[in-house]
């Protein structure tokens, strides 16, 4: 338990943990979130925490100037975020032993130096005394002790970790067994390597709600640079790479490093619509998009593949590699009407012949789960409201995946290629939702209300019907439901479309695995 009493922890005794820490492998490795944890904690260690503010750590720490906008900038919030997790995964590993914690408590960024009990102290440091109050010189020693005794522990472990590190099997040599290989979901991440990211149109850069870094518009030849007045964007929180876009007949020719990799190209129809200055619709703005002289996209119809204007629309593709020359050449034409047009480019590291895996959770920023998963914020949605709850989820070991949820009548048009998928749902029900418990009709006849009941839909097939999540998991407990071989619609979506039966409908976060 911690202590109530951590501010009596003299500052070189929480400067000494600071360094332990920082020297630690975790952070070792990570730099960045080090030059973060040890910036706020030397500015609260210096009697400056009322300075440390969003604005401050993203000048300080991050480099931005004087024109930083937290609104459409998270990378404090998101580098925030992780460096909360890399501190528990810290001090649930190798920092558990320690007299002294360092938290960064959710929703700010002063830290805390918790003072631990004593019984988590291991033998060796309960059997030496310490006594109370210590002069300068006895902290001063009891600095060097901290900073030996972590050492010592470290070397310890890694010795450890040696002997009983697991040894690599045999080589299976009898046949395989007639049974089918299920491979759990969670298995499939997310291949790593360079991350293009080009913002069409644009003249400065961009780091989005998931804290990914968008450049300016580069690469390319011909085509005019374009800016939308639009505001506001459907199925998007960063409407900001929307509104430029580069327009008419151009190329992009984009440096890549050999081998497999995801395309993403965004679009958004701002121009042509009912209630746009270019007014049309359907077959306004009729493109073709080409990568190293293949066709990827023929008599694409923005207007009409996203169900309307001023939505993100968004086309995946697998197994892009670049040309013999080492660069990825994209081609936009117009065709049968208006001008061609691109609003961001997204080149990942792929997986021959399969999409990423997609994990979005219903909150403003991402999340780092507890197995180290990344999950986007929340993206692809249109309708709902976004809600949070403060009570702890029960019966998961990730209660922080639940915090938050996306209710009312909405729905979510996920990107993928032709090809079976599996759709993993995250449910919860809270006490204190919207939808209260079940109690009897005030008409007096006795009736008792249902509750939250609600269906889901897949491309307009039923695949959750009349759920009622307190009946089946309770209240505060997750309830998670997957579904397999699931296909894309024409547009190459999942449209999942979550539809009020009695009260809203809800969910947590959302799964998509290619099968």
């Amino acid at each position: 338990m911690p202590s109530t009493t951590a501010e009596s922890v003299s500052t070189e005794t929480q400067r000494a943990e600071l360094q332990i820490v920082l020297q630690s492998q975790l952070f070792s490795r990570s730099p960045a979130l080090a030059r973060l944890l040890s910036y706020l904690c030397e500015k609260a260690l210096s009697g400056e925490s009322a300075n440390i503010k969003e604005f401050s750590v993203a000048l300080d720490v991050f480099g931005r100037d004087e024109s930083f906008d937290q609104d459409s900038d998270s990378i404090v919030r998101v580098e925030a975020n992780r460096l909360r997790k890399r501190l528990a995964e810290y001090y649930a590993g190798e920092g558990a032993a320690h007299p002294i914690h360092i938290t960064i408590p959710v929703g700010k960024y002063v830290p805390v130096f918790e003072e631990r009990e004593s019984e988590v102290l291991p033998e060796a440091a309960q059997a030496v005394p310490i006594p109370a109050p210590l002069s300068h010189t006895q902290s001063n020693k009891l600095v060097h002790w901290l900073l030996a005794a972590a050492l010592a522990a470290i070397a310890m472990a890694g010795v450890v970790m040696f002997l009983t590190r697991p040894q690599a099997p045999l080589r299976q040599t009898s046949a395989p067994s007639a049974a089918p290989l299920i491979v759990s979901h969670t298995a499939v991440g997310l291949p790593v390597g360079e991350e293009v990211r080009i913002l069409a149109g644009s003249s400065r850069p961009y780091v989005d709600r998931s804290g990914k870094a968008w450049s300016a518009d580069n690469d390319f030849s011909g085509g005019t640079s374009v800016r939308s007045p639009v505001q506001h964007i459907w199925r998007t929180q960063d409407p900001t790479i929307y509104r430029s876009s580069r327009q008419g007949d151009f190329t992009y020719d984009i440096p890549l490093k050999p081998g497999i990799h995801e395309l993403r190209l965004h679009f958004a129809e701002t121009f042509y619509g009912p209630e746009d200055v270019g007014g049309g619709g359907e077959s306004s703005r009729v493109m073709t998009v080409t990568a190293n002289g293949k066709p990827l996209l023929t008599d694409f119809d923005v207007f009409a593949d996203a169900e309307g204007g001023r939505t993100a629309e968004v086309k995946v593709f697998t197994d892009v590699s670049p040309a013999n020359d080492g660069f990825l050449h994209l081609g936009f034409s117009s065709a049968k009407g208006g001008r061609g047009m691109i609003s961001a480019i997204e080149i990942l590291p792929g997986t021959a012949r399969r999409i990423r895996p997609v994990r979005i959770v219903a909150r403003d920023v991402p999340y780092y789960s507890d197995d180290s998963t990344w999950w986007s914020s929340d993206v692809y949605f249109k309708g709902g409201q976004l809600a949070a709850s403060q009570e702890p989820a029960t019966g998961t070991d990730d209660p922080e995946l639940y915090e938050t949820e996306r209710w009312g009548h909405f729905s979510y048009a996920i990107p993928v290629t032709p090809g079976r998928y599996m759709v993993v749902l995250h449910f919860i029900e809270r006490r204190t939702s919207r939808s209260e418990p079940s109690k009897a009709d005030s008409s007096g006849g006795g009736q008792l209300s249902q509750g939250r009941v609600f269906n889901v839909f897949c491309n307009g097939k039923a695949i959750v019907q009349n759920l009622n999540i307190r009946n089946e998991a309770g209240e505060n407990r997750p309830l998670i439901r997957k579904i397999s071989s699931l296909e894309s619609n024409a547009q190459g979506k999942l449209l999942l479309d979550f539809v009020p039966v009695n009260d809203y409908a809800t969910i947590s976060a959302i799964e998509v695995v290619p099968q």
